[in-house]
């Protein structure tokens, strides 16, 4: 499959770029080890290293912690799976490349993980079963020891969210069509059901993938108070406003999505009040305007995520906008590739920028390094994760030619 480009030019402030005036009240505001790492996004290849080099030497970047990424996986035979459970990396983040360093197995599908602020505690659901897994994280090592396991009071917990204040998490329960608020203690451990929420109405007209209800993600807006739940059953986004530990439907409680698209993920955008889903079934993205103040989710504009020339089958799995806000990536499988959207910063709207492949089979997961220089993407099926690095200016994906053997990879975080 070849890297295909569509004839549409990215938003003006995809080209933009800073003034030597702008450079140097940037490099004095920032000090020193934050203008290096600035300089090496702007200054010519040779040089952009050597400030990458300084920028990432722990006593200029302040930064003393090593840094790791978690990758779950799946690992029954139901799922025809071959992972082992947890793996933790050392992530260069010069290089963009992984080195591992434990296997946390003995695990049923680990299949989405969590981090607290922190960083000292890992959360993890476990696929098809009915429990959600707390783990205790060595920050120097990246080590992980089980700390304790709780009942979700629902099967096959697929995502899961901290609270701001950490003392409630939130899990969406996809085949029991609930979402679980769990009591977390002051020393991270998982304790009882708090509030265990159905969701209801009426049903997708896919005969085989949306027989009930299927919450499917649920991640707090960047205020805390709501919650936003795509559900892939229903063909809604539900919002709730969470307080004290309860769940309550927002003012507008849902957004309705075109029949048989299947919401899958939402990624809030870092600046501006958009939201985006995917829609796994018919491979869309879903852009929204969000009110900060009510929860509301008004539609603006449905894209494909998937080339006009494109005409086999495929199913949307995971979105993710990058921190500038200017550039949104969702990945496609059947047409194993990670999509690469520019966002308008006055409207909120998308336009193609181009259609990379994965490297390998059903992109399950794909993730951005917390510098944003790199992206992995996670190939479930041909059990390889592929680290690509990110343009800063075009937001567009090469290949490093660095990938790394795992089973069945699903998920994949970064150390706090």
């Amino acid at each position: 499959m070849q890297r295909e480009q569509p004839p549409v030019v990215a938003p003006d402030a995809v080209s933009a770029e800073l003034t030597d005036v702008g450079r140097r009240i940037v490099l004095k505001q920032l000090g020193a080890a934050a203008g290096l790492g600035l300089l090496g996004a702007i200054l010519p290849a040779g040089m952009a290293s050597a400030a990458s080099a300084l920028s990432s030497n722990p006593s200029l970047s302040g930064r003393n912690t090593p840094m790791f990424a978690y990758v779950g996986s799946r690992t029954t035979r139901e799922r025809n799976a071959r992972g082992d459970g947890i793996t933790v990396y050392r992530l260069d983040q010069q290089a963009g490349t992984l080195e591992k360093v434990q296997v946390v197995d003995d695990l049923v599908n680990p299949s989405f993980l969590a981090l607290n602020r922190a960083g000292d505690r890992l959360y993890s659901v476990h696929g098809d079963r009915s429990e959600v897994s707390a783990f205790t994280v060595d920050k120097q090592s990246g080590k992980l020891s089980l700390l304790n396991r709780a009942s979700c009071e629902g099967k096959n917990p697929v995502h899961l969210a901290l609270d701001p204040s950490e003392r409630f998490m939130v899990v969406s329960n996809h085949i029991t069509g609930s979402l679980a608020v769990l009591n977390v203690g002051e020393d991270g451990t998982l304790g009882t059901v708090n509030q265990l929420v159905k969701l209801e109405g009426p049903l997708g007209p896919h005969r085989v993938e949306q027989p009930f209800a299927k919450p499917h993600f649920n991640p707090f807006d960047a205020s805390g108070n709501f919650v936003l739940v795509p559900d892939k059953g229903l063909d809604r986004v539900f919002s709730f406003r969470f307080d004290n530990g309860k769940l309550h439907p927002a003012e507008q409680p849902f957004a309705v999505a075109r029949e048989g698209s299947g919401p899958r993920h939402i990624a809030m955008h870092p600046k501006a009040g958009f939201a985006y889903v995917i829609n796994e079934l018919d491979s869309t993205v879903t852009s929204y305007r969000f009110d900060a103040a009510s929860g509301a989710l008004s539609p603006l504009q449905v894209l494909s995520s998937l080339p006009a020339t494109f005409t086999g089958n495929s199913r949307a799995s995971e979105i993710e906008v990058d921190r500038s806000g200017r550039f949104l990536y969702a990945s496609n499988r059947g047409y194993d590739s990670i999509a690469v959207f520019a966002i308008d910063q006055g409207s909120g709207l998308l336009s193609p920028i181009e259609y990379v492949p994965s490297e390998g089979k059903t992109p399950r997961f794909f993730s951005l390094t917390p510098d944003q220089r790199f992206m992995f993407a996670l190939n479930e099926d041909s059990d390889s994760i592929v680290s690509f690095a990110v343009d800063p200016q075009t937001g567009a994906l090469n290949k490093t030619g660095f990938a790394v053997s795992t089973g069945s990879p699903v998920c994949m975080i970064f150390s706090a």
